[in-house]
């Protein structure tokens, strides 16, 4: 016991030191223990680092280290950190220290030592401790009583038993603290019978409510079976907090026997207790918790009832099912969805069984419930009647059938649901029948195939139909998908292509750029090759490729795209994607008199960002579309808001050279400029410039691109 007791805190020790100790323990590994005793003893040894020594000896001390300690006991400002070590340190001598500490201290400083006392279950105290219960000091006489629970031999007990018949009102809190202490150990022990009586008196004695709370839930684990009959006059008790330990308690005595008693109490609680009842009984694993559950599923209450479904769920077994499908069909939809949805959330073996054999002689709503299950439960043995479910006459059935069929058909039955969509046999099947072709689709393990099959059912089929299944097709996905997309894209039918570049325009992946090319280029309608341009633009965008392929889908896109307004478009999204392949792409973009302006804008915002990553000439570009080296002269730069601002016209000055774009040494003002001027606020830098001896000024927001308008 010692040992333990040494490890655990020592642990607590170590997580408490944090790096200090660190440090000052790898100093001790270097340092003899007679060297540390030596900075206790000295009269030249501060206080401060008697403390630290103190802690190391925690770890390195041994009996030799006692006496040292020991007479540092009584100093208010040591008596911690020598308690620290001797509470640690294994052997009788650290026991005979600290109970001869008992004699020299008094107040907080008797009270810590009496603390460590109980820390190191010295058995050998129980008579000073004994001594210190009639201490006119309550504190004192309070941690005498708790140590004295904490180390629980049969003297110590006697002691607590007498003060807790005729001890001071002050200390009694302490005192039956320390019993129910005492009474742990001997349950521990297998001394149940000792621990039970313990615990009984703190229960008849006057001490605050707390104790005679825990003191109930020790007697009843105590006594166990045999404490059922004080656990139910918990359960009965009109005081909140006994009925709310009973409702602990109940988890944590084990059998059949509490079981049953609970399952019994159950029908005499009022309805708001019955429900919190068998949420207690879902937490007890035995064989008679579910037919008391079942029972409860019974009852008139609708929170009781409420209460049961849902523990039936984590409790409930094949013989669940016929109750919880009651209450599904029942005209109460909230408890119906619960019991629909324990029902789908029911686990073990012979559920789906189990509800299959209630298929025959099922009404209609009972039928529609099984069917909306067996697809919720996704039980593929079930596809052979859902088919013909599907078939039957009344719409709710079929409609019910056809999203089951959605959650459960495999590939070799697929083909049932594409001819429902592609032929269907009632108008009114159209739209579920496309939800659950869509369900069963995205779910097959060959889409390829998949869209195979999709595809060759849209021949001499109407556009709608086939417009629905090119919905389906699309999100499918894969290679079969981007050709028949393709295809309907150029198709005559406005629809078709209408529903073919809306899905491309949403295509993911990049392998869809080259049918948006075609598409944009080929296309019958303007507005869908505007719709395909865009798309690709999106692809370009979103593309997680290298920077060169990114720069040649711009490329294409500005040599294919009809408008202005799609060419724009991407000249506005070139900045975004920096690299010295899009620089390239801007500079000769710049060569066309129709973007020059753009081009060159966006040049410099790329030539900024992209700045010495290259060893390409940047210059030389710029030059490509008109940036030829300009006399920059900052006059005058201030960067803040309203009167707080801050001249940084020396920065710019250094930071500007030959082009009209200056790139700082941080992306963030407030740091290229040396602190933030106007901190909350949102700032601007405002420039007075030259270039070529003529006059310009401009306002550049917070972090934006400081280009400096050329002056005319």
């Amino acid at each position: 016991m010692t040992f333990k007791i040494r490890q655990i805190t020592i642990c607590t020790i170590v997580a408490a030191m944090a790096l200090a100790v660190f440090a000052g323990a790898v100093q001790a590994a270097d340092q003899s223990e007679s060297e540390l005793i030596a900075v206790l003893t000295s009269a030249d040894s501060a206080k401060a680092d008697k403390a630290i020594t103190c802690k190391k000896l925690a770890i390195y001390g041994t009996k030799d280290a006692v006496p040292a300690l020991a007479k540092l006991l009584p100093d208010p400002q040591l008596t911690s950190w020598a308690r620290t070590a001797l509470e640690v340190i294994p052997g009788p001598e650290a026991d005979k220290a600290l109970r001869a500490a008992v004699d020299k201290t008094e107040g907080r400083t008797l009270v810590g030592v009496i603390n460590s006392i109980a820390v190191r279950g010295d058995a050998g105290a129980v008579a000073v401790l004994v001594a210190q219960l009639a201490s006119s000091n309550a504190d004192v006489a309070s941690a005498a009583a708790v140590a004295l629970g904490r180390i629980g031999t049969a003297p110590a007990v006697e002691a607590l038993e007498q003060a807790l018949a005729d001890g001071p009102g002050a200390i009694r809190s302490a005192v039956a603290e320390g019993c129910i202490l005492a009474a742990e150990r001997l349950q521990a022990d297998g001394k149940t019978g000792n621990a039970a009586g313990l615990y009984s008196a703190v229960r008849k004695a006057d001490v605050p409510k707390p104790r005679i709370v825990e003191a109930t839930r020790g007697v009843i684990l105590a006594q166990g079976q045999a404490g059922i009959p004080l656990l139910i006059e918990q359960l009965r008790s009109d005081d909140k907090t006994m009925f709310n330990l009973g409702l602990t308690v109940v988890r944590e005595v084990s059998g059949e026997a509490m079981t049953r008693a609970l399952a019994a109490e159950l029908e005499k609680a009022t309805a708001d207790r019955q429900a919190l009842l068998v949420l207690a009984l879902a937490d007890r694993d035995d064989a008679a918790v579910l037919p008391a559950v079942l029972q409860a599923v019974k009852s008139d209450s609708d929170v009781v009832r409420a209460a049961a479904v849902d523990v039936l769920q984590r409790v409930g077994d094949a013989s669940s099912v016929p109750v919880l499908l009651d209450i599904a069909v029942s005209s109460n939809k909230e408890l119906a969805e619960a019991a629909k949805a324990a029902l789908e959330g029911l686990g073990g073996d012979g559920i789906d069984e189990a509800l299959g054999a209630e298929v025959e002689g099922a009404d209609t709503d009972t039928l529609v419930v099984l069917i909306e299950l067996a697809g919720r439960r996704r039980i593929s043995e079930a596809v052979p009647q859902l088919l013909e479910a599907a078939g039957d006459t009344d719409p709710q059935i079929r409609a019910v059938a056809l999203i089951a069929l959605g959650e459960t058909i495999g590939p070799e039955s697929l083909s049932f649901l594409v001819a429902r969509v592609a032929t269907p046999m009632y108008r009114s099947d159209i739209e579920v029948a496309r939800k659950a072709l869509l369900a069963a689709a995205i779910r097959m393990p060959d889409r390829e195939a998949c869209a195979g099959k999709l595809v060759a059912a849209m021949t001499g089929k109407p556009v709608a139909t086939k417009c629905a299944l090119l919905e389906i097709v699309g999100a499918v996905g894969g290679d079969k998908a981007l050709v028949a997309l393709g295809t309907a894209g150029k198709d005559r039918s406005n629809e078709l292509q209408d529903t073919a570049t809306r899905l491309l325009g949403n295509w993911m992946t990049v392998d869809g750029a080259p049918v948006l090319l075609d598409l944009a280029k080929n296309a019958p309608g303007e507005k869908y090759r505007i719709r395909a341009m865009r798309g690709y633009i999106r692809l370009a965008r979103q593309f997680a490729g290298s920077d060169k392929q990114r720069a040649e889908m711009f490329r294409t896109a500005m040599a294919t795209a009809e408008r202005d307004a799609e060419k724009q478009l991407v000249l506005s999204e070139m900045p975004k994607y920096p690299s010295v392949h899009m620089l390239r792409l801007a500079a000769d973009l710049g060569k066309n008199p129709a973007y020059k302006n753009a081009a060159a804008r966006a040049a410099l915002v790329i030539a900024q960002k992209v700045g010495g990553q290259s060893s390409i000439n940047v210059q030389q570009l710029l030059s490509q579309i008109g940036h030829d080296p300009v006399k920059i002269e900052i006059i005058k730069a201030v960067y803040g808001a309203g009167t707080q601002v801050k001249d940084v016209t020396k920065v710019l000055q250094e930071a500007a050279g030959d082009l009209p774009l200056i790139t700082l040494s941080s992306t963030s003002f407030n740091s290229a400029f040396g602190g933030d001027p106007a901190p909350g606020t949102v700032k601007q830098l405002k420039i007075e410039y030259r270039i070529d001896g003529k006059p310009g000024n401009v306002t550049v927001a917070e972090n934006g691109v400081i280009m400096l308008p050329v002056p005319r």
